[in-house]
């Protein structure tokens, strides 16, 4: 289509549609945010059956979940080949589960209040038998069928019509949009295909219960029929995956109007674009920019308050990954997001438009994002939301988002910018992002969610008062905190191995009030036998999130980097798999140590796309996949590394076999390791 609007075109179908009740394809002022629930090749961790295993915890933090296209595609694919429309036999077996393990999750998570946002590919379809021989499907009684004539007279630049004229059949009109060679266009311009499109996407809403829809290849049929199909049925949600330059985008939008309102909002690729530039050469700076010049027209994202004055913000769903754009399984990629992924998802996640999480970043740092929503939450962010910019550099963007409830301050990169803390409280803070809230909700915010962790967890509690005088108490025996319990202005609590409840209030005037609860079930990480470490070996361990390829390690200090110095680092070994995740090994290797300045040092795993967040180096350490050091392998030297100490148990004090020991407690007689280093306690 290349951004035309087909005036014409699109008078007709709002002439055929003239009864039709106008509809908002996005609502306005909306705080909710989604969550792209699958990745490409994601068969196993995004199976029906696994996301409803997950309702519970992915509802913690989403509104919106959206799913894989989930009829019957003749075999095992991602969806984008779609055959089988209609329910029926085996017609919504599809590569993630049965059409009754899709019904569950759909009402599973409808129960929880979420609601889930199917992938519609109306572009094109899947043949049953040769080119032209689309199943016949019969739907409550009624037969949907597609023929030759359903097919764009151009499709598969003109390969369809050679074939056609070969078998003696008639093809439909010319394409109303961009072509795409890759099975049959469908042509919209034919009643019988609006017939079945229409009927298929009202079975997806009213029988399997979606609540809206993902539209794929929006730029391959004019965006009137978008406009068309969503007045028909009537969805809460629709997006269009519209991937072009900014001007090409709001023309579809613009396409998609009904009495001057859009009828769909869409992917806001250049916000993409814009973030992952700006993260992956270090450019913070770049993060209020654009993605250059294109045909005349600059690539400002549809958020920016440089692009219509953020008129378009409401149709924007803003995202820093997918599964088109991120590196696959058989190392495929387009301009994929390379490193600071938390970063990237916190300025996402601060920002005006409607966010979409990808599903491999919420696997790798679920607790840290759930932290940015509930946050974002709290300030009352929505996709119209305004926002300034305090701070613009090459090494920080600090931006203030103005929310129903708050403001809200993103300070994104390695250098800082601190707003006036007797306004502002500092609530998250993570490789490269800190989020600051105004202080005035006279509450207590804790940045962990109740659930079920592998590995000793930490809970940052924060002070939202403006009063000086207001201090958090709490407790993590199940009481409830008094004055006296722990006073503080904030604080990070870790949380062990086993059952705690950890409860904090607000202590003011004496008196305390607005007492929150969390409970945390910490399950003791095992250090699997096959991690073993040479005498005198420098090394780390790490069990890298299942949705990982290979991973890379990045090493440094003050003086040096210890792996090469050129990001993503060195290759790691993988050693075993426990638990369905591979697990990796580092060794230091002397040719790659090289000279190098800086002002802290750490640790960071990587797989070239997502990261850990800058961890504290120990020799041995073995780190889980969540980034959080679990154990440490001993080194088998001899006696000489064995100190003779009166040790008491601190942060990072483990047994022989890799097992943590609880806080608070002094020492029984043993050989305990501490920092790489072997104590004895007599």
């Amino acid at each position: 289509m290349k951004g035309k609007i087909f005036t014409l075109l699109t008078a007709m179908i709002m002439l055929v549609c003239q009864n039709v009740k106008a509809v908002d394809g996005w609502p306005a002022n909306y705080g909710g945010v989604m969550l792209q629930a699958f990745y490409w090749d994601s068969y196993s961790d995004t199976k029906w059956t696994n996301l409803t295993k997950n309702a519970q915890d992915l509802a913690g933090s989403f509104d919106l979940i959206w799913i894989p296209q989930s009829g019957n595609t003749g075999g095992k694919s991602m969806g984008y080949d779609d055959k089988y429309w209609f329910p029926g036999g085996i017609h919504y077996t599809s590569a993630f589960g049965n059409e009754t393990q899709l019904r569950t999750l759909i009402s599973t998570l409808k129960g929880l209040g979420v609601k889930t946002i199917g992938d519609v590919v109306i572009n094109h379809r899947n043949t049953e038998s040769g080119w032209f021989g689309f199943p016949s499907e019969t739907y409550n009684g009624v037969t949907y069928s597609m023929s030759s004539t359903d097919v764009c007279s151009d499709d598969d630049g003109g390969a369809a019509a050679t074939q056609a004229a070969k078998e003696g059949k008639q093809l439909g009109n010319k394409d109303t949009g961009e072509g795409w060679d890759g099975f049959r266009d469908l042509d919209h311009t034919s009643a019988n295909v609006q017939k079945c499109v229409k009927a298929y996407l009202k079975m997806l809403l009213n029988d399997l219960g979606y609540a809206g829809f993902r539209y794929d290849m929006v730029k391959g049929y004019s965006g009137g029929y978008t406009s068309m199909y969503n007045h028909e049925v009537n969805p809460e949600f629709s997006v269009g995956e519209y991937w072009d330059g900014t001007g090409n985008i709001r023309g579809w939008i613009d396409a998609t109007k009904w009495d001057d309102m859009p009828q769909s909002a869409a992917f806001d690729f250049q916000f993409k674009y814009v973030v992952g530039n700006a993260c992956n050469n270090g450019n913070y700076g770049g993060l209020m920019g654009n993605n250059g010049d294109n045909w005349g027209v600059v690539n400002w994202p549809l958020i920016s308050n440089m692009y219509a004055e953020g008129g378009y913000r409401r149709w924007a769903v803003t995202f820093v990954e997918n599964h088109d754009t991120e590196v696959r399984p058989d190392g495929s990629s387009n301009v994929p997001l390379l490193k600071d992924t938390l970063a990237a998802n916190a300025f996402m996640l601060a920002m005006p438009g409607t966010p979409c999480v990808f599903y491999k970043h919420w696997l790798a740092y679920k607790s840290q994002i759930a932290h940015m929503i509930q946050i974002r939450k709290k300030a009352g962010v929505h996709n119209m939301s305004t926002y300034s910019v305090l701070k613009n550099e090459q090494s920080v963007c600090a931006v203030e988002i103005q929310g129903t409830k708050s403001k809200l301050v993103a300070v994104i990169g390695t250098g800082d910018y601190t707003p006036d803390l007797n306004q502002y409280a500092l609530v998250a803070s993570g490789y490269h992002y800190k989020y600051y809230l105004e202080k005035k909700f006279d509450e207590v915010m804790i940045s962990l969610a109740s659930g079920t962790y592998t590995g000793p967890q930490k809970a940052t509690l924060s002070l939202l008062s403006s009063d000086a005088s207001a201090k958090i108490v709490y407790t993590t025996n199940g009481n409830a905190p008094t004055a006296t319990s722990n006073p503080t202005t904030g604080t990070t609590v870790t949380i062990p191995v086993g059952t705690t409840t950890l409860k904090a209030g607000l202590l003011k005037n004496g008196s305390v009030s607005g007492i929150i609860e969390r409970t945390y079930t910490i399950k003791e990480q095992e250090i699997p036998s096959f991690c073993t470490r040479a005498a005198g070996e420098t090394c780390a361990f790490f069990e890298a999130p299942s949705s990982w390829g290979n991973v890379n390690c990045w090493r440094w200090d003050k003086n040096y980097n210890y792996t090469g110095g050129n990001w993503p680092g060195v290759a790691c070994t993988n050693v075993g798999t426990t638990g369905g995740k591979k697990v990796w090994k580092w060794t230091y290797k002397e040719s790659q140590r090289i000279s190098q300045t800086a002002n802290n040092a750490g640790i960071i795993f990587n797989d070239g796309e997502s990261q850990t967040a800058n961890l504290d180096f120990y020799d041995g350490g073995y780190y889980n996949s969540d980034g959080v050091l679990v154990g440490v392998v001993a080194d088998p030297a001899g006696i000489e590394s064995v100190q003779v100490s009166g040790l008491k148990v601190n942060d990072y004090v483990y047994t022989l076999d890799g097992r943590r020991v609880a806080d608070g407690k002094t020492l029984t007689k043993g050989i305990y390791i501490k920092g790489g280093k072997k104590y004895i306690v007599k």
